[in-house]
């Protein structure tokens, strides 16, 4: 018997756990450049969640964060220019990127900052009232006679 590991799957979806639409979107990742920038994604609590990216070298303005229908995407454009710098060793890739996250419908991001070389978006889980669970009562059974049993009855 084989065990199968789905965690490469859990790794770039926030929010739910429909295995359906995780393998569906794990199936469209383009290969190769999947682990640039590394990022954590991590349960704050109940309902927030916090997804850290490690963009070091990167400057505020070459960051972008996009929410775009159940997609989050992240871009970083290396500005180019600048004065010439000569490397001995270059172990700090500072190369343009895109990172999309499929998000949840209840996901929303509510923040963004930026430390350190560390891009911090904050979101939560906002469930609607109408889609919360609710309990129903059993109430006692009542006793229900058909109408037409009712009337030939009465006659």
């Amino acid at each position: 018997m084989r065990a199968f590991d789905i965690s490469p799957l859990l790794r770039s979806s926030i929010g739910y756990e429909n295995l359906n639409r995780l393998v569906e979107f794990a199936s469209r990742v383009e290969g190769g450049d999947t682990a640039y920038p590394p990022y954590n994604i991590e349960k704050l609590g109940e309902d927030a969640y916090r997804l850290q990216m490690a963009v070091a070298g990167f400057a505020r303005g070459e960051l972008d964060i996009v929410v775009q229908e159940n997609s989050l995407i992240v871009t970083g454009n290396a500005e180019a220019g600048g004065e010439e710098r000569s490397f001995l060793h270059r172990g700090i890739a500072k190369r343009a990127f895109e990172r999309r996250f499929q998000l949840a419908d209840t996901i929303k991001v509510t923040g963004a900052s930026y430390e350190n070389g560390l891009l911090n978006i904050e979101l939560v889980r906002e469930i609607p009232e109408q889609k919360k669970p609710r309990k129903i009562e059993i109430g006692a059974a009542v006793a229900t006679v058909p109408a037409e049993v009712t009337r030939i009855a009465a006659e």
